[in-house]
């Protein structure tokens, strides 16, 4: 790895950020969002077709035009009407457009057979999966992603837990996002952020739980720093494991021990009592105090407020310092933010609080400590989490893809719900299973299990999302199954991937404009495009394959895919009424598909309270908050701030606040109690060091679009090792020299890289996951928070083997 490449990658995110300083100052939050193009860039560039989508990468749901010229994608532009960005995109979003351009995207079925993958007919494909399912319905699991699109996870939603009677689907947002929505749900009674990104605009002190922003949400972060640029006072505070390009921008670094999270956060709560600084009125009229269990789960146990005061008592500066590695006096120094009511104070998070054993804690922690403290229900005053897949909330949470949920926020183990479920999709009464399906985890060890020893998953089809890369701990959760005869890996994607390179059957899947689409961001916003070119070859998009393989199951005979009324489940109507055969590909495109599909969809989102739009709202918007509301004059208002009285029209008017999900059923939230404690594997004598696993600023997820985008592959061409430079002369490391890391799990070389973007300190090596030539997941553990059950890529031991050092 040459130090030019890291320097030309830090060029591109600079340049990023101060080209977006005049689009941000220009464009105010309240711009008008009811055209689908933007007409001045109509005007100045005219000799191409412009539409309106978000951006194909993360969650933060930037919105681009897009400009078509004969078939194909030939520029983007950041949509100066949209809300979030404002105009501005980060590196990955100006070139999303050459995502669908690699010179390998796949564009027929192919089954592996003798080892190779041969083309084969759709029809073909889809009978394959069809008779796969007839032969074991229990053993087949759906794996999906919070890149589906709605309608796409509304679909294998419908067609696994409404047609086959079957829980075992989960997204791989179970491997991001699980613990902030275990950690909502048991705070407010039901998920996801009450506040939005316009709090970026508001707030004075902006923390970062262990969130590098200016690489994972640049455009976000550039809100931020923006507002600096034009002389308003933001204190940035940066608590990390490792100094980042945040770091750079933040007025408070405060580096802490792995886990020294959940002591920080108990040392907030000890500052606020002992010197009598909590918000004594909020917690009283909004309140109720929980602690753990005996088996942690999403209720816990009742405490009092003396309980509380005493569990916290011990959590002194001197000893959350000797916990967390932050100095006493800097401990001191957060909580005094947090105590200072006249500032408002956004506490922000990502992979490093949910990708944690105490995933669920941490988020608790975090909602707790600004409740404690009254920074709550204000513009710019408040707890938010955010996403790093594009829908990972649209889909992946308000879909309700996990093994455990139904559409909007319902449960499979809940009768009443099942029941709701039922009537909405004509099923009859019992079809839906109450006992909840396998998780990420248990799903891919079941599946890498021989039959004979539990594992009773034999199929798998894999949608938007590239697992083997991406899970944890890949020679136990990943490998086993591509040896075993009776294991068959369905994978639907449009580059040759890990996955896609050991799967017995692939499917060319359409990417982003080449469909319709519906996505959730963030901030609860629900946005909406349409396809704008065709995919290449046989690709088709994910929801027809989904649709194309229940309706070869109906003609099979499998009667989960009939509704009480004999009729298939999945309908489809013209403007005229007429029925269209929408599974037969020729005539996919008759009738908008995303859109019925949205619109009964939509029916679950009123239980609670995330009540969407009808779609042709989301056509002529650069997307919306729910719950959206039809106003009296026939308009739909979104909504910006949830609980809060004059804006959540659900909250009765007197209440202020109102968190009418509560748990507790008495309109208060609940306020949790957790022990620090260590994580579930420490550096040893035999493995000294820490090892933490993350992204990039050019590079998204994966890497299976990022790089085979040219500019960004050329900016960062490859994985490495960040070393602390003290570690690096100790063991006689330079700067470019292949090490190895050992784990207990695997072993993988890599080039060191010292002092270059970021340091990690001492005793630590940092690792990004995009490059699938060095699969760093080989190394990572499979342990997982017990209640969201979500793994911890951020924290094993290893120990660094030098080039040439034996052993």
């Amino acid at each position: 790895m040459e130090r030019r490449d890291f320097l030309k990658a830090s060029a591109l995110a600079t340049a990023t950020a101060v080209a977006g300083r005049r689009v941000l100052a220009q464009v105010p939050p309240s711009a008008p969002a009811t055209q689908a193009v933007d007409p001045a860039l109509a005007a100045r560039v005219g000799d191409v077709t412009w539409g309106k989508a978000p951006c194909r990468f993360c969650g933060t749901g930037c919105h681009v035009q897009v400009g078509v010229r004969g078939g194909r994608v030939v520029t983007v532009a950041g949509d100066q009407l949209a809300p979030v960005n404002r105009g501005l995109l980060c590196v990955k979003g100006y070139h999303v457009g050459l995502a669908l351009y690699g010179s390998d995207r796949l564009t027929r079925p192919m089954l592996k057979r003798n080892g190779r993958h041969v083309p084969i007919s759709w029809e073909e494909a889809v009978d394959i999966i069809a008779r796969r399912v007839i032969a074991k319905p229990r053993g087949f699991a759906f794996y999906g992603s919070g890149q589906w699109t709605i309608p796409e996870g509304y679909a294998a939603q419908k067609l696994m837990k409404g047609g086959l009677s079957n829980n075992h689907i989960d997204p791989n947002a179970r491997l991001c996002m699980a613990s902030a929505v275990t950690g909502y749900i048991s705070t407010y009674g039901v998920d996801e952020p009450y506040n939005c990104f316009d709090d970026l605009d508001h707030a004075d002190v902006v923390v970062l739980w262990g969130n590098n922003m200016a690489e994972m949400h640049p455009v976000l972060f550039s809100r931020l720093i923006d507002r600096r640029s034009r002389g308003e006072r933001v204190t940035l505070v940066d608590l990390t494991t490792r100094r980042t390009r945040t770091s750079a921008f933040a007025d408070h670094v405060m580096v802490f021990k792995p886990h020294g999270d959940l002591a920080l956060a108990n040392g907030i709560a000890h500052l606020l009592i002992a010197n009598n600084t909590w918000d004594r009125a909020f917690v009283e009229r909004y309140v109720n105090f929980r602690k753990d269990s005996e088996r942690p789960d999403l209720n816990g146990q009742a405490m009092t407020f003396e309980e509380y005061r005493r569990r916290i008592a011990r959590y002194t500066p001197e000893y959350v310092e000797t916990l967390s590695g932050v100095a006493a006096a800097e401990v001191r120094r957060l909580a005094g933010f947090f105590a200072d009511r006249s500032l408002k104070v956004l506490s922000l998070w990502c992979m490093g609080v949910n990708q944690h054993t105490r995933g669920t804690a941490m988020n608790r922690l975090i909602h707790a400590v600004h409740m404690l403290s009254g920074h709550f229900g204000r513009p710019g005053d408040g707890p938010q989490s955010l996403t790093g897949q594009p829908s990972a909330c649209g889909t992946a949470r308000e879909v309700g893809t996990s093994a455990h949920q139904l559409p909007g926020g319902l449960l499979v183990a809940n009768a009443d719900h099942r029941q709701k479920a039922e009537e909405i999709w004509n099923l009859p009464a019992g079809r839906i299973n109450a006992t909840p399906g396998y998780h990420t985890v248990q799903m891919w060890k079941k599946f890498s299990t021989a039959a004979a020893q539990g594992g009773d998953i034999d199929t798998i089809w894999v949608q938007v999302t590239n697992p083997g890369q991406s899970l944890p701990n890949l020679a136990e959760l990943f490998d086993p199954s591509r040896t075993m005869a009776d294991k068959f890996l369905i994978v639907s994607d449009v580059y040759p991937t890990a996955t896609v390179r050991q799967a017995d059957l692939i499917l060319p899947s359409a990417m982003w404009v080449e469909k319709n689409g519906m996505t959730g961001n963030s901030e609860r916003r629900t946005q909406q495009w349409f396809k704008m070119v065709n995919p290449p070859g046989e690709a088709r998009a994910d929801v027809w394959q989904t649709v194309a393989v229940a309706r070869r199951l109906f003609d099979l005979g499998h009667p989960g895919m009939r509704d009480k009324d004999g009729e298939f489940i999945f309908r489809f109507r013209n403007a005229a009424g007429a029925a269209v055969p929408s599974w037969e590909y020729p005539r996919f495109h008759e009738v908008n598909v995303d859109a019925q599909l949205f619109e009964e969809y939509r029916r679950f989102s009123r239980f609670k309270h995330k009540n969407l739009a009808p779609y042709e709202q989301y056509v002529s918007h650069r997307g919306m908050r729910w719950p959206v509301i039809e106003q009296p004059d026939g308009s739909w208002r979104e909504t910006r701030y949830r609980f809060v009285e004059g804006e959540d029209p659900n909250v009765e008017a007197g209440k202020r606040m109102q968190f009418y999900h509560s748990v507790t059923h008495d309109d208060r939230a609940l306020l949790w109690f957790h022990e620090h404690e260590n994580p579930p594997e420490m550096p040893d004598a035999q493995y000294p060091f820490w090892l933490c696993t993350g992204r990039v600023l050019e590079h998204w997820h994966s890497g299976s679009m990022t790089m085979r985008i040219p500019q960004l592959r050329r900016a960062m061409p490859n994985a490495y090792v960040e070393l602390n430079r003290e570690d690096a002369a100790r063991l006689g490391i330079r700067d470019g020299d292949t090490v190895t890391l050992e784990t207990r799990r695997g072993r993988l070389a890599l080039p060191a890289w010292i002092d270059g973007r970021a340091s990690p300190p001492p005793g630590t090596v940092f690792v990004p996951w995009f490059d699938e030539r060095l699969l760093i997941n080989e190394l990572t553990l499979d342990a997982h928070d017990p209640i969201s059950k979500q793994p911890d890529f951020k924290k094993c031991a290893v120990r660094i083997v030098p080039a040439g050092t034996r052993r």
